[in-house]
């Protein structure tokens, strides 16, 4: 059974808010548990609410104090090395999105590419085909032609015999 999309935004009811905080809390303090014991890796939580006035800390105090100071420890190239800042994150989002988007224009390129082509071979004559068009539909073509001729020699060696045709 799947879960509903929850919309992310503040709670104005006192009571729901500090029932949902009250939920998330424990899920996270089991969250940080787990990833802990199954990885194997030392992790702390340290959480500041509205509701109590001491912040409450996973695992232990101690544990926290553990953590933190084999964190303080390192040095800062190793401290900063794997943290995620929201300018990071977003810059990091930013270009993987980029690429993302390059590789969707070239994709829908050459498959815009392909129609123009079979369009052609099928016989229709196009008329309003710019310049960068016909370089590219030209490049697209002499690369088709090599991938039948590089197809054709495979089948001959596959086969033990020539096919005809040019």
């Amino acid at each position: 059974m799947t879960r509903k999309k929850v919309k992310l935004a503040y709670i104005e009811d006192l009571s729901s808010r500090k029932a949902t905080f009250r939920k998330r809390k424990a899920g996270l303090m089991k969250k940080m548990y787990e990833i802990s014991t199954l990885c194997g890796v030392d992790a702390c939580a340290i959480i500041y609410s509205p509701f109590n006035n001491e912040p409450q800390v996973w695992p232990s105090n101690e544990g926290v104090q553990d953590v933190l100071s084999k964190f303080e420890e390192l040095c800062e190239i190793d401290q900063s090395k794997q943290k995620l800042n929201q300018d990071s994150f977003l810059r990091q989002r930013i270009r993987k999105t980029d690429e993302q988007l390059k590789k969707q224009i070239r994709l829908n390129r050459e498959k815009e590419l392909s129609q123009i082509m079979y369009r052609l071979l099928s016989g229709e004559i196009l008329h309003n085909l710019s310049i960068d068009d016909v370089n590219d539909l030209q490049t697209k073509m002499v690369r088709f032609r090599k991938d039948i001729t590089m197809r054709i020699h495979s089948l001959e060696e596959a086969e033990g015999h020539p096919i005809n045709g040019n």
